[in-house]
């Protein structure tokens, strides 16, 4: 192994945690020990599956398929596989991630520092930067591995690393009554949208290892596999972090407990009155380099869609444009309106990560991955019915929805899919194998 190989895995590995490493993934963590407090590590477990793992397998996903998540997409239909991609990059794009990264920025770390600051103002100048640093494509790994997550890094870690020297409040750790904590983390693990991400930074990840000069399958899997190594590694170390600072932060549980408060909390109550400045800048940079991958990703996929009709550049500012305009409309909105469609694809896309990774080398046939999808799919459309029934007050129909759901083996953990994918997945390839002899494969 070459001193450049590993060099090059590092900072792609580093560009790959900063990509992943949003604001959410920093919000979401001290809660999840704030619960379960003496039970965290469990918690920990259970969020690493959902928040770390699963995203990495996506991007195995794409790297077994190819070179690109479309390439992935022809397991079910070179079309469908095209308006999957075209969901997925619209909602963790210019619909909804790229513009809540700026929102996030906006209301916790610039208000926490300026009240009275204005939020558009802030999104000029947070889409300002994310242009500039996202124009050129052949970059944006090296500015984000190189640069930007170096600093991140340091903060976050200095953060975790006095928290577990001198914790604020250690009487929670003895407490380990929380009921299901595993559970707890593993679905608060979804919340990252980091599985959706992952099949879009597959692209990124995979042009950057063959621009540094690792063109064949072996050479593109052992260094996208070094730097998926490092970037695990990151991320365990600073969720587990997070989540015992949450655990012994010492805060009062109450009814409607604030994340950002809590975030604050134990910031202030680690590095004093440097410690509100230490988590602004915290959010500010997982929220720039979020948003530079996140534009990035959108305008690659954009200009290859259309063919070069438009170009990246284009794309890219009328991705920030567009972004900054809904950023001015708050976290919370956007989150409202985003969360039944995520619903939707959020399932399809992971069942497909699973099930390619799984059996993609081994099964070669069509139509057991088409099963598996359609499965998935019908049963997200009748959660998705459901929401939808409550809201606009169809009780009747809303409650059996809502049963049947519930009836489904490991709806607590919400994949309520997981079953009766996997039924129809070797269901139909065996019916498959035995009945047709002319095979359906992947293009």
């Amino acid at each position: 192994m070459s001193k450049k190989s590993i060099f090059d895995a590092i900072t792609i590995g580093f560009a790959l945690f900063a990509m992943f490493f949003g604001a959410g993934n920093i919000i979401l963590p001290p809660i999840i020990g704030l619960f379960t407090e003496g039970s965290w590590t469990s918690a920990v477990s259970g969020f690493s599956i959902t928040a770390i793992l699963a995203p990495f397998l996506g991007i195995v996903a794409v790297l077994v398929s190819g070179d690109e998540f479309t390439d992935l997409g022809k397991r079910i239909n070179s079309t469908l596989g095209w308006v999957l991609a075209t969901a997925i990059i619209l909602s963790i794009g210019p619909f909804v991630a790229i513009p809540r990264t700026a929102a996030t920025t906006y209301e916790i770390g610039v208000l926490a520092i300026w009240p009275d600051f204005s939020a558009t103002i802030s999104s000029i100048v947070f889409f300002g930067i994310t242009l500039m640093l996202s124009i050129s494509p052949s970059r944006v790994v090296d500015i984000i591995g190189k640069y930007l997550t170096p600093l991140l890094l340091v903060l976050l870690v200095t953060m975790v690393v006095i928290g577990i020297a001198n914790p604020i409040d250690t009487s929670g750790l003895v407490n380990t009554t929380y009921k299901d904590p595993f559970r707890l983390g593993f679905s608060e693990g979804y919340q990252t949208m980091d599985v959706l991400a992952s099949v879009i930074y597959a692209g990124i990840i995979i042009s950057a290892v063959k621009a540094a000069g690792y063109v064949s399958l072996k050479e593109k899997t052992k260094v996208t596999y070094m730097a998926g190594g490092v970037a695990i590694s990151c991320l365990l170390f600073i969720y587990g972090g997070l989540v015992y600072l949450g655990a012994t932060s010492g805060y009062e549980m109450t009814d409607n407990i604030k994340r950002t408060d809590l975030l604050l909390h134990i910031s202030h109550g680690l590095l004093g009155s440097y410690g509100t400045i230490a988590l602004s800048l915290c959010i500010a940079l997982a929220c720039l380099t979020t948003a530079i991958a996140l534009v990035c990703a959108t305008g690659t996929f954009f200009s290859q869609l259309t063919k070069g009709k438009l170009g990246y550049k284009t794309i890219v500012i009328i991705t920030c444009i567009s972004s900054g305009i809904l950023a001015v409309k708050g976290v919370d909105n956007i989150i409202d309106y985003a969360a039944p469609f995520l619903g939707i694809i959020y399932p399809i896309t992971l069942t497909l990560i699973i099930y390619m990774v799984a059996f993609g080398k081994r099964v070669k046939r069509r139509a057991p991955f088409v099963a598996a999808i359609t499965t998935t799919t019908i049963i997200a459309l009748i959660q998705f019915s459901s929401f939808i029934s409550f809201k606009y007050d169809f009780i009747s129909y809303s409650e059996s929805s809502a049963s049947f759901i519930k009836s489904l083996p490991l709806n607590d953990y919400d994949v309520p899919w997981l079953i009766p994918s996997a039924l129809a997945f070797f269901i139909v390839y065996l019916f498959d194998k035995l009945f047709f002899k002319q095979q359906v494969v992947i293009d």
